[in-house]
């Protein structure tokens, strides 16, 4: 299950997604833009998927072939396919390296852990939380600046992306309005940077607002 803005997401026994909630970008991916609040199956996607993530009014699914398929506000290009137009039923993103094998949704950006363990990021990008040294929004993947292996695990939030590495060590970047990078400042990073003071291997993490944590 998967929570974002004013929806929510679970994928099925079956393999397929089901979504609910506000609708008034097409994040729920029903075909339209009525809102429901029982839970509604997205177009498309009855089976076959084995992950999900939800931003802020945008929703992205991991399917079993390693491909991502992405549905709602596309106003920073979050939906990946090249566009900045809305949909309101999935859409493949277009352009990855490799199968993804983990996803993770910001408010209006989205990232996938590869295969291979590098990590790609598309979407909007005025804090940098695209991480590849610009402050430009992305239509279609990019590769995270340093990370082409080692990558575990990410975590989105609103505007800062957190990766989890082979090492236990966690690199962050984007919005660093709270010190959510953790690399002891409140400057915005547009690259990784390394998390200070980790006491020890860190097996999993979480963004939020303006914080991250880790296990």
């Amino acid at each position: 299950i998967a929570a974002g803005g004013y929806h929510s997401c679970a994928i099925s026994t079956a393999g397929g997604v089901l979504c609910w909630g506000t609708n008034s970008e097409g994040q729920i991916g029903i075909g339209n833009f009525s809102y429901s609040q029982p839970p509604v199956e997205v177009a498309g996607l009855s089976s076959g998927v084995v992950g999900i993530s939800l931003g802020y009014a945008h929703s992205c699914a991991l399917l079993e072939d390693g491909s991502v398929s992405c549905w709602g506000d596309n106003e920073g290009g979050q939906l990946g396919d090249g566009t900045t137009t809305m949909s309101t039923s999935p859409v493949s993103v277009l352009g990855l390296s490799t199968r993804a094998a983990a996803i993770s949704c910001g408010g209006s950006h989205s990232c996938v852990v590869l295969e291979t363990g590098g990590m790609e990021c598309w979407g909007g990008n005025l804090r940098g939380e695209i991480g590849d040294g610009t402050q430009t929004d992305r239509l279609t993947p990019v590769d995270v600046i340093g990370l082409s292996s080692g990558v575990e695990d990410a975590a989105t939030g609103p505007a800062h992306t957190c990766a989890l590495l082979d090492t236990g060590g966690i690199q962050c970047w984007g919005n660093n309005f709270g010190g959510q990078l953790g690399d002891g400042s409140t400057i915005d990073r547009v690259s990784p940077v390394s998390v200070e003071g980790l006491s020890s291997r860190a097996v999993k993490i979480i963004s939020g607002q303006h914080y991250t944590c880790a296990l």
